[in-house]
């Protein structure tokens, strides 16, 4: 049976940086081809049009989808769960669908929407990222520009959750696998770690915040999560049960998309505030030993992402690793045939690693 394809929620309000996260993702796809769906509706259509224009081989005019319908999370049946069954169903199916949410819309909903019959067996939720205003959230406000956020709320006629905009932020955050606080430099350090560490406090363990200005993060970060959302919604349950109840058993969906029109797209510097480095050693001589030990590091180091691969003392076959966050899955690939039997990882997380230790304790 074909592997699922994977799929990414991208939430949060209006201004938060959403689009322009997902654009700093298409210019560094890395070869995925990557498919779009976006939750647009009124006269908010603007950023589809910003993304129209990403002719590249990763993403064509065609991998872009708009669900213009009204609030995603209140329109799955008819809306939704076709548009996903539409890009499935290709010849040339994408790699990755990243679908960005309506501000106003639940997550929890949208992800339950993976469990319908129709699509259950080819697609998997790979991640909720929900992006947020550092600087709003950090002065109590949630969004840059509450009234855009409340405008746009007026806007949507199928929109069936009046829901207070904290409301609505607890539920992004309980749903969120990673939370990008974006807009980092307008807060200075201390306010910046201050929120970080509260989000993370807030969210459930294991849980990924990073910071970022400019929606910049490297793409094998965003992508490739591999946790199956729709698997586990009982561990990311709505704080707040604020749907009708008229669809009982045709479980809503939660999709938000966010325009930051005044964003600036400059400052192209790069993916400065994330950094990868190669730790190489030699052989181990126990997989599930060192899989722990990696798992610890990561831990330690608050590491983002490991992989990379292992040569095992008596296997001609090479163990690769890969992890994300502290999940370490390994499994053995490929001969090493006449390449060099070493251990070969590459660590990825936010700048400021201590490389030194990182590598002393990965050598261990």
């Amino acid at each position: 049976m074909p592997a699922k394809i994977p799929a990414t929620v991208v939430t949060g309000f209006l201004g938060a940086g959403k689009t322009t996260l997902i654009r700093n993702m298409l210019d560094n796809a890395q070869g995925k081809r990557i498919a779009l769906i976006i939750n647009e509706f009124g006269d908010l259509g603007v950023d589809g049009d910003i993304l129209k224009g990403c002719g590249d081989e990763t993403c064509t005019e065609d991998d872009i989808m708009e669900l213009s319908n009204g609030c995603i999370c209140c329109t799955v049946a008819e809306d939704f769960i076709p548009t996903i069954e539409k890009l499935l169903d290709r010849p040339n199916a994408p790699d990755h669908i990243v679908i960005e949410t309506s501000g106003l819309a639940l997550p929890q909903p949208l992800v339950r929407a993976f469990n319908w019959p129709q699509i259950s067996t080819r697609v998997t939720v790979d991640g909720v990222v929900t992006v947020v205003d550092g600087k709003a959230v950090s002065e109590g406000r949630f969004a840059h520009n509450v009234a855009a956020v409340d405008a746009q709320r007026a806007m949507d006629e199928n929109l069936d959750h009046e829901t207070p905009l904290s409301e609505l932020f607890e539920d992004q955050v309980a749903c969120a696998d990673m939370i990008v606080v974006n807009k980092t430099d307008l807060l200075g350090e201390d306010a910046a770690t201050d929120l970080v560490h509260k989000l993370k406090t807030d969210s459930r363990i294991g849980v990924q915040v990073v910071k970022t200005s400019m929606g910049k993060i490297p793409v094998d970060v965003l992508l490739g999560q591999g946790i199956g959302a729709e698997g586990d919604l009982d561990a990311r349950h709505e704080v707040h049960h604020h749907h009708h109840d008229h669809d009982k058993d045709h479980h809503h969906d939660g999709d938000h998309d966010d325009h930051d029109h005044h964003h600036h797209h400059h400052h192209e510097h790069g993916h400065d505030e994330f950094e990868s480095f190669v730790v190489t050693r030699g052989e181990i001589a126990d997989p599930k030993a060192f899989a722990e030990q990696v798992a610890d590091v990561i831990r330690t180091h608050d590491i983002l992402r490991l992989k990379g691969f292992a040569a095992v003392t008596g296997k001609p076959m090479r163990l690769t690793l890969q992890a994300v966050g502290p999940r370490v899955d390994t499994y053995f690939d490929q001969a090493f045939g006449s390449n060099p039997r070493e251990t070969r990882l590459v660590v990825i997380g936010q700048s400021g690693l201590d490389h030194a230790a990182i590598e002393a304790a990965l050598q261990k």
